[in-house]
């Protein structure tokens, strides 16, 4: 298995250091309701999360929630409440609409204001040890500490950037009292009335780098495997991660393999909420989840590309002639009517094409091709009266442990008829086969009829092929 490694900038045979592998994946900062770039970002992770495992790798998968930051607080103030509530409330947006797409949740979430005794100690460990140094806070009272950049000789070498680069970079942390301007803060003293945490510095708040890095430790140790996030954190954020982590421990790499996702493009611009962004919620109402999830795995995890609507319709397609493949060749093997439990190698050439494409740092654009290859060669099985049970089983038995593998649900149920209640999905049911039977006894008014009822009691559309009627909502 290979994984490109910004660290290296290659292709590398993924080797982690021991089992479970150690996987942490820097998580949002909750300012405002997560935009699609965010579901790019962790759709990408969890399915590397889901291969490894598929390829027999138990993960012990971490991502964090910077819960109290100078975003959290600017949202705070827009919405004229407290930073604590912002933040409560667009975690909350985070889990609706990760649920939905399918996205497992993390074996731990972390967050910074329960981690506040560990980012304390080592923040003066590294004062301790010479890589950090206290100034003068705005009030006069309390104390800011910075990360002394001069003392990691090794600084810019996740990033690539020169120092005169790095000093460019390092304005968005402006300070004429730093020692660098490569410098960047480790706990900022307290503002008036913003949120603040005791330290031996006095009142104040973490830095947003120190973080990640004290969580990521606590949870998996002093090295951990894959590092995930968005390309937009390599530098500064990964970069000083990496400078405070082996800095604060000796142990180098702090992460084996660096794992950086391309960001999602809205015409010339990064989604980001700083910017211009579309709301995952506001898709999910009217595309269904697992076909916005084929769209976000439709090109290479490390691929900048441009959101589209129209290229979302497209998936949308894409996926129904999936589920429509299922569907149709479930009905097929039922109507065999047999009880033979048998599978066939058929497939086997597509299976190792998927593995193959997966092997090469998890190249989802191929992999899904090959679900196209399986798909298609399923639907002319099953326009074939006469074809064997065995294939068709191990065609459907394939579909499904692939589709599994992306998370990429096949279930219309749950999916293509999300918003149907129980007892209207019975009535639809009802009319349905109810339609079937008047067609059968060759009632075209009847099912005609049927047909406008579907449509204007519940916006159904009723599909129908050799092997009998499906349904699903405009």
């Amino acid at each position: 298995m290979q994984i490109t490694n910004t660290l290296s900038g290659r292709k590398e045979t993924f080797e982690p250091a021991s089992l479970p592998v150690r996987m942490y994946v820097c998580g949002l900062t909750p300012k405002n309701e997560p935009h699609l770039g965010h579901a790019r970002l962790f759709v990408a992770n969890d399915v590397i999360r889901r291969y490894l495992e598929f390829r027999g790798y138990p993960v012990k998968y971490v991502q964090n929630f910077t819960d109290i930051d100078d975003k959290t607080i600017e949202a705070a103030k827009r919405e004229n409440t407290t930073a604590a509530e912002v933040a409560r409330r667009y975690m909350d947006g985070y889990f609706r609409d990760m649920d939905a797409l399918g996205v497992r949740r993390a074996d731990e979430f972390t967050y910074v204001t329960q981690f506040m005794p560990q980012i304390i100690d080592c923040v003066q460990q590294l004062i301790d040890k010479g890589h950090a140094y206290t100034l003068p806070g705005e009030n006069g009272v309390d104390q800011d500490v910075y990360f002394a950049t001069a003392t990691f000789p090794e600084y810019g070498k996740l990033s690539k950037r020169d120092e005169e680069a790095m000093q460019a970079g390092a304005r968005i942390e402006p300070d004429e009292r730093k020692r660098d301007p490569r410098d960047f803060a480790l706990w900022k003293s307290a503002k008036p009335g913003e949120p603040w945490w005791d330290s031996p510095w006095g009142h104040g708040r973490p830095g947003w780098h120190i973080e990640c890095s004290v969580m990521a430790m606590a949870t998996l140790g002093e090295q951990i495997d894959i590092h995930g996030g968005g390309m937009d954190l390599i530098f500064p954020h990964h970069e000083n991660e990496i400078a405070q982590s082996e800095s604060l421990t000796g142990v180098s790499p702090f992460a084996r393999y660096w794992v950086h996702t391309g960001l999602l493009q809205l015409g010339d611009e990064k989604m980001a909420h700083s910017g211009k962004f579309v709301t995952i919620r506001s898709v999910l109402e009217t595309v269904p989840a697992p076909a916005l999830r084929l769209y976000l795995l439709g090109q290479s995890y490390r691929t900048q590309f441009t959101y589209l609507a129209e290229q979302v319709a497209a998936t949308v397609t894409r996926w129904r002639r999936w589920v429509e493949a299922r569907q149709s060749a479930e009905r097929a093997l039922a109507a065999q009517q047999t009880s033979a439990d048998e599978i066939s190698d058929a497939f086997a050439d597509v299976r190792e094409e998927f593995i193959a494409a997966m092997d090469d740092d998890f190249n989802t654009s191929r992999a899904t091709a090959a679900i196209d290859d399986l798909v298609r060669r399923l639907n002319d099985l099953s326009s074939k009266k006469d074809a064997s049970p065995a294939d068709r089983r191990a065609g459907l038995a394939l579909l499904d442990e692939l589709t599994g593998v992306l998370g990429v649900a096949l279930d219309p149920a749950r999916d293509l008829r999300r918003a149907v209640s129980d007892a209207d999905r019975v009535e639809i049911e009802r009319l349905v086969a109810e339609r079937s039977a008047a067609r059968q006894a060759r009632n075209w008014a009847e099912a005609d009829r049927l047909r406008k009822e579907l449509d204007e009691r519940f916006g159904v559309v009723v599909k129908d092929s050799a092997q009998g009627s499906t349904w699903e909502l405009k």
